[in-house]
Order: structure tokens, then sequence, then C-alpha cells
């Protein structure tokens, strides 16, 4: 892989500078002496382990946090660096420094240009002027590519077209540092082409963005210079086009790692074996409606074998999120039938299906995984509260036994359970949520986006993980928007488009070149003839 070749802005004049960083909460040290230099037209990659630091270090710089110590810098109109040490965010936002947060902060009742300009409505006297912010809206979205229809209510958007708006609206705001934290962690790869654009357009007219992400494809892919933070320390300067992901990886974590795009190209994934077990998981006939559209899954059938790791690739929208929500019980089905370990499950609770030996990781981890302000222990035994019961009450006691093993074993960061989950970073969440599904007794297991928004590190961990349980004779359903993670791990590969499964093959016939054209519907729509 190599880097998009771009200008050479080496000696352009520095929009950003950080010095000396330190911000402590309580005991916990998020930023330790940590420094950034980013050049003015520059795509500049800031990447680490899950908390290292990079998403305080970009709220200080936004505003949003004042440092502990340390001095920041940022270019004015007039080309010139002023101390901004200490700003506020509508401080930075005058000055053109505007963040887009990996969650969204939009309104979803309201449309898009609505959401754009709210809180600079254009008037005519008394009243906002709502042509004037749909036609400023339009124009704004003609200028910068970035495609989204004004009038368009935010909650109807796709992930892709909501993101646009958040971009937005730091453009209406005047943005001249955009910085964009783990940008495409929901996104399907058309929409990462669309926002890569985007960007690429921005830094022609001027623009400056910094780029939170643990991708390293999409750094190799888009950045022009790369800052590596490791225990809230800035640990290396890179620029992308002299460098490899082998050698930033190395930087993040201190060591080799074995990364998922070294297996994507291989023909098959690293310890598979072929499986011979008995069907733990068997889906026949499987259908699911939503209130939105009539029929989201159709006719899906599929089993899973004791040891064995089937993954499912597709772009995002083609029924993967329905069809693992309808096997975990979150979602009815329309028709259809699901056995788990030989037993029919269809009508089963979702605690009855994890009394049966099903264990479900969410592709959200927000909104089906963790309850943000419950404590890491708490999270950690969700859906499993009635196994630390004794007389009707929770056994506190064995609670934060558990927890401090999970702790450990699965690595999360700060190692205190009281912690509430909302204080950790998106990687660290996702750990809790790893922890208590992988680290239970299962014999099925769904993981949708098991890695979505962790390190390196981590998603080596994780990926060894689930070798363990197939290496363990469990069944693995692996739903993931990362191509190179499915040719990675999975021993057979599904392919879902327009709600249907459209091929199923062995790893060793399987690469992106020959599942692309099923993903985009290019090869047609006919079901590989004995694929489940």
């Amino acid at each position: 892989m190599t880097a998009t070749r771009v200008p050479d802005v080496s000696t352009a004049p520095v929009a950003v500078r950080m010095t000396d960083i330190v911000k402590t909460f309580g005991e916990t040290v998020a930023n330790r002496g940590a420094s950034l230099e980013v050049k003015r037209g520059e795509i500049h990659a800031l990447v680490g382990e899950n908390g290292a630091g990079k998403s305080t270090l970009m709220r200080i710089l936004s505003g949003m946090y004042a440092a502990d110590a340390g001095s920041m810098e940022v270019e004015t109109t007039s080309g010139e660096l002023r101390d901004v040490t200490g700003w506020n965010t509508a401080e930075a936002i005058d000055a053109g420094v505007c963040i887009v947060h990996q969650h969204f902060l939009l309104v979803p009742p309201l449309n898009v240009a609505e959401n754009v300009v709210l809180g600079l409505e254009p008037k005519r006297g008394m009243t906002i002027d709502r042509r004037a912010a749909e036609q400023s809206v339009a124009d704004l979205s003609a200028r910068s590519g970035l495609a989204v229809p004004p009038t368009a209510k935010v909650a109807d958007l796709s992930v892709g077209e909501a993101q646009r708006v958040e971009i937005l609206k730091a453009l209406y705001r005047g943005a001249k540092i955009l910085i964009l934290d783990e940008p495409t962690a929901v996104l399907s790869p058309p929409e990462v082409t669309q926002l890569w654009d985007v960007l690429r357009k921005l830094r022609a007219d001027g623009g400056t963005i910094i780029l939170i992400t643990h991708k390293l494809d999409e750094v190799m892919d888009v950045s022009d210079a790369i800052t590596v933070m490791r225990a809230g320390e800035t640990v290396a300067r890179l620029r992308t086009g002299e460098t490899t992901p082998r050698d930033i990886a190395r930087a993040m974590v201190g060591r080799d790692v074995a990364l998922a795009l070294d297996a994507a190209g291989t023909t098959a994934p690293s310890g598979a074996a072929a499986p011979n077990g008995a069907p733990l998981l068997e889906l026949r006939n499987v259908r699911v409606d939503s209130p939105r559209r009539a029929r989201v899954v159709n006719d899906v059938s599929l089993t899973v074998a004791a040891g064995e790791i089937v993954g499912i690739a597709g772009v995002e929208g083609n029924g993967q999120t329905e069809l693992i929500e309808a096997i975990a019980g979150l979602t009815p089905l329309a028709g259809g039938e699901i056995r788990i370990a030989g037993e029919d499950a269809s009508r089963l609770t979702v605690r009855g299906r994890g009394d049966a030996g099903l264990s479900h990781v969410p592709e959200d981890r927000h909104r089906r995984g963790l309850v943000l302000d419950y404590s890491i222990a708490d999270n950690l035994i969700l859906g499993q509260q009635h196994r630390f019961a004794r007389r009707a009450q929770l056994d506190v006691a064995r609670i934060d036994e558990h927890a401090r093993r999970r702790v450990a074993e699965f690595d999360i960061r700060p190692a205190n359970p009281q912690l509430p989950a909302r204080a950790l970073s998106g990687g660290n969440q996702q750990k809790i949520v790893i922890a208590r599904e992988m680290g239970r007794d299962f014999q099925v297991l769904l993981a949708a986006q098991p890695t979505r928004g962790v390190d390196v590190g981590a998603i080596e961990f994780i990926h060894d993980r689930l070798r363990r349980a197939r290496s363990e004779g469990k069944a693995v359903l692996l739903v993931s928007a990362d191509l190179a993670e499915v040719l990675a791990l999975s021993d057979r590969i599904a392919v879902m488009y327009g709600g249907k499964i459209v091929t199923v093959l062995p790893r060793s016939e399987a690469s992106a070149e020959v599942l692309g054209p099923y993903m985009t519907g290019a090869a047609g729509g006919a079901t590989k003839a004995g694929a489940a």
C-alpha cells in the first residue's frame, strides 16, 4: 500500500502547535507532556492506542477542556501564530477551529438546514429566514462536495449523510482547522471514499485537517503526516510517504503487531481448520420486517458449525444489522426459524437465548451494548444479573471480583471497575462489551463490528479471542464492514445484498476482487448453489 501523492507542505506555515500539554482527570493522566505540530493545508493523522490521549488533546485544542500545563498556538488570519492557551469553545470556533465528534451532535427532528445553521440562523425581521437558510446550506453543500438535501429530516438520513451534515455545520461556522474524531467508524466503503474526496477538496482549498483514526490503511491512503501517541505522550512524528503501517503500529503499541490487512490477500485465515462439528447456529428462511421498509431480511438460510467462523460481508444497510438483531432476539421474526445447538430458539427472549448459549457483541456499543452511566463492573454483568444475585439481591462483592478479573484479562483502561463507562475512551468501552460477551460461557457468538473504533493492539487481541473461540469448538458469526477483517478470520464468507445472502464461499475461493461484485449487486442476485 502506498500513500497518496500530494504537494509537499513541509515548508508551509504552522497552523497548530501544542507543546508539553498535561491534562489529568483525578488520578488518571490523559496527557503527559504531549506535543503536536500541524502545517497549513495538511491532512494530519493523530493515531495511538485506545486511551492514548488523542481525543483529550483534540478537546483541548477545540476549547472543550483546559490543559493543566503546556502551551497552544494557532495560526491567525494574518498568518501569525497566536497563543490561545486556555481558550474556550466559542473562541476556538471564532478562530476557525471546529471538531466533528465520533458520536454526532445533531437534532433528529430538524431538517439538514436547520441543524447546520442552529445558533446562527439567518433572520428576516424577528423570524428565522428558512428559505435563506436552505439556500445557504445548498450553496455550501455544492461548494464543498458534501451532497445532502437541505430539507431532508436528519432522522431519515444514513450515517454517512449525517456525518456530512456535521462537517457542513463546521464549515458554515468558518472552519479553517477541522478535527475529525474516528470519522469512518460507522461508514460503508463507498461513504469512506466520498469522505476522502471531500477532505482532499478541503485541503486543496487551503483547509487544515486533523484526523483521529485507528485504521492504518486510512492513514496511508489520505494523510500527509502522522503524529503517534502512547500513554498520553507523543512518541513519533512521521511523514506518511516515508513510513509503513507496520512501523506506525509498532510506534503505537511499542511492539510488533499482527495486522488484519496482512491476511487480506492470503488464501486462508491464520490458524483456520476445516470445521467438522455439528451445526450450532441454524437459520432457516429467516425473514425480518422493518417499520420503515417492509422486508429488510428475505429468506436467509445459513449454518455455523462448531469450530467455525462464518463472516458476513456486504455494504452496510443490506440487512446485516436486522439479521443479527433478529438472531439475538432484539427484533421479532416475520418468518423462518432460528436454532441454537439444535433447539428452536425463534420465540425465546433475549435472556432465554443467552441461557441457551448465545452471546452477542452488538454493532452499536452505546445503543445496545452499554449503560454509560453505570460502572464498568455493572456493565460487565448486563443481561446476566440473575447469575450474580443472592436472595433477590445483587452480590456486590462477587460482582466486583468478577469485574477485576475481566478488567485485567481484557486490559480495560483505566483499571478501576467503579468508574462509569462514560469516562472511558470509545475503544475501552468496546473492550467492556467484548469482555462481557466473550468472557462468559457460550456456544454461539454473534460478533457485529467487534473491532469498530479500537486500536491495532486491541484488534489483535480481539482477533485472537475470536480464533480461540473457534479452536474451543464455538460457532462464531462475524459481521464486519472491514473486508480485510472478514478475510483474515473467516472459514466461510457469506455476502448480503438487498436483504439476501447472494453467495457463500469457502475462504480459499474468496478475495476482495471476487466478493466486490456480489457486495455491490453487480454479480447478479443468484445464490451460489449449495452455499448455505
